[in-house]
Order: C-alpha cells, then sequence, then structure tokens
C-alpha cells in the first residue's frame, strides 16, 4: 500500500495499543514503525529487475522484523527513558505496527516475501489496489481526532478503534468480492469458449467496486472488467496475443526466471524494435502496464540475453484513457 496508508494504519495501531499509557508518542512511532519497512525502496538491488523483485522481500518478513523489535524497542526507551517502565506496550505496538503493514501488503497483487527466509513465495491475495481512499479515510479520520478531540481522549480513542473496525472490514468486503468476481469469470469464460490456463481477479485503482480480471490461454491472455453495479454475470473478455517463445533462446537467463516465477505466470511477452519484452499483467490495463522490462534482443536469427532494462508505457491522455475504461465496464 501506499505510505499514507501504511503510517496511519501504525499510527492508528500503535494509539490503540499503547496510547493510554505513552500518550500522543504512541501513534508518532506507530506512524513511524509502519512506514519503515517500506524505505527497501531507497536500496539499490543492482538492477531494474532486482529493484522490481527484492522490493517487500527481507524488510517485509515476518521472522526479520520480528528479529529487529527489540533493537526498535530499546531505541524509543532511549529517546523517552520516562517510558521505559512500558517497554512490553513499546514492543507490542512495534511488532503489531509491522506486521499489519506487511499483511496489508499481503492484500495486494504485486506480492509480498512474508515467510523469508523460510520461503521466499511472494504472497499477494490481490483483494485491494495499491492505493484506496475507502480504507484509508477511516484510519486518517482516527489519527485526526486525536487532534480534533484534545480535550477528550476518550472520544478520540474510541473513533480510532472505529476507523480500525471500518478498515478491517472493508478487507473482509474486498475479499468476499475478489472470490465473486473470480467466480463469475469463469463461469463467463467457461460460457465462451475461452480455455484458460490461470485466472486472477483484482480491483482496478482506488476501490473494490470495478474489477478487472487476466485470464492466461495458449495463444495470450484475455482481459475482463466486471462491475458490482451490474450484478449478474454480464462481462466480456477481449483476447490479446503474447509470444512466449521468443524467451525459449534466453530461458537460463537470471532476469527471464526472476520475471516468470514473480509474476506467477501473468506475463505477457511481445517484440518491440527488436527487443523481447516481458509484461506483468497484473498492474496495469491493457496496453499500459507498469512494469514491463526488455529482457532480450533480436539480432538477426537469433535473440541474445540483455541487460534489462525497464521499459516505460506509452504516452496517453488520461482523459481519454478513463473514456475507454469506462466503455468496457458498460458495454
Amino acid at each position: 500500500m501506499d505510505s499514507i496508508t501504511q503510517a496511519a494504519l501504525g499510527a492508528a495501531v500503535g494509539e490503540a495499543v499503547a496510547g493510554k499509557k505513552v500518550g500522543r508518542r504512541a501513534s508518532l512511532w506507530g506512524a513511524v514503525c509502519g512506514t519503515l519497512p517500506d524505505l527497501d525502496v531507497f536500496i539499490p538491488m543492482g538492477g531494474p529487475v532486482q529493484d522490481f523483485t527484492y522490493h517487500r522481500a527481507e524488510s517485509h518478513a515476518l521472522f526479520y522484523l520480528a528479529l529487529v523489535t527489540p533493537l526498535i524497542v530499546w531505541l524509543i526507551t532511549r529517546i523517552h527513558p520516562k517510558t521505559r517502565a512500558y517497554r512490553w506496550h513499546w514492543a507490542g505496538l512495534v511488532i503489531l505496527a509491522f506486521y499489519t503493514h506487511v499483511l496489508l501488503d499481503s492484500f495486494t497483487v504485486y506480492g509480498t516475501q512474508i515467510f523469508l527466509p523460510f520461503s521466499n513465495y511472494p504472497v499477494g491475495w490481490s483483494t485491494i489496489f495499491i492505493i484506496d481512499p475507502f480504507y484509508t479515510l477511516p484510519l486518517l479520520a482516527g489519527v485526526v481526532s486525536f487532534f480534533v478531540f484534545r480535550r477528550s481522549p476518550e472520544r478520540a480513542r474510541k473513533i480510532n478503534w472505529g476507523g480500525l473496525a471500518l478498515s478491517s472490514l472493508y478487507l473482509v468486503w474486498s475479499t468476499a468480492m475478489m472470490l465473486h468476481v473470480s467466480h463469475v469469470s469463469k463461469k463467463v469464460l467457461e460460457r465462451e469458449n475461452i480455455a484458460y490456463t490461470q485466472i486472477l481477479a483484482g480491483p482496478t485503482p482506488f476501490n473494490t467496486f470495478f474489477w478487472r480480471t487476466v485470464a492466461m490461454t495458449d495463444s495470450g491472455y484475455a482481459e475482463g472488467f466486471y462491475s458490482i453495479f451490474q450484478g449478474g454475470e454480464k462481462m466480456i473478455f477481449d483476447t490479446y496475443p503474447s509470444e512466449p517463445s521468443l524467451l525459449e533462446p534466453i530461458a537460463d537467463d537470471w532476469a527471464v526466471r526472476r520475471l516468470r516465477w514473480f509474476t506467477k505466470g501473468f506475463y505477457g511477452v511481445t517484440e518491440q524494435n527488436n527487443q523481447i519484452i516481458i509484461s506483468d499483467l497484473r498492474m496495469g490495463i491493457e496496453p499500459l502496464y507498469f512494469f514491463s522490462f526488455a529482457v532480450g534482443r533480436r539480432e538477426k536469427d537469433q535473440i541474445l540475453a540483455i541487460e534489462p532494462e525497464q521499459v516505460e508505457p506509452p504516452d496517453y491522455d488520461m482523459g481519454e484513457s478513463l473514456n475507454k475504461l469506462w466503455d468496457r465496464f458498460s458495454r
């Protein structure tokens, strides 16, 4: 999730765990701890594919965060020595701010390697977009209430708990919707005789009311959109080609293997200007994908591996793109 959401979640959790004992310091340190795991984006990993696939790795692993927690608690009590008697409250705050951060990230499609070092599987349930104001606003309301109701801390705490409850219920709702859209998508694909090998449903940006489904086929992939306001099984899939055979000459290249693994098979392969490009189909809308990488180059009759380069999406008009997206839902 975005940094504002993670900071708000950490602050809300911190206040709920230790606010009565240490005051507003709890929300401050909750926000800090809720932000810390994402600072790995500032660490160069060695290349665009490494930066892409090693984000949300060790810094988001439950095991490593548990090991770091005592150090953070020690630092906090050094800065606030009068609160040392509440070190166990601080420990609960830190570990819960860390764990809620990584678990929330796991609800997105990107993938979070929470089980390192025991497993590097990128957990991603694809029930919520990386920025969703419907999730974030209740948390912000809880945090802001402590500034609005300074003379009534108990009232602010109730609002904070209410914000946490609403945001948690929203995650339950998003999970139920993901399962529903997946079910509808499978029925529509079968009805339209579109054979698929795997399927992924995920919300479109900033909401859980309009959904996008990607289904991988033998010749490429199919993309469909679903609105909960339509009801029933009204859904149209468009099919697009992919050429995974282009990767065969460079199948053993590390970047190719890494991207195939990280995308869980939801990738498209195209050739553009003699470059072989892999696009993560989970993050974007045809033909605009957030993460595409040139991994090979055609030279005469052979394809050679190259140092990977991230390919920027084509220029587009936001208004026109939104209109096209709306047309897809209303067809």
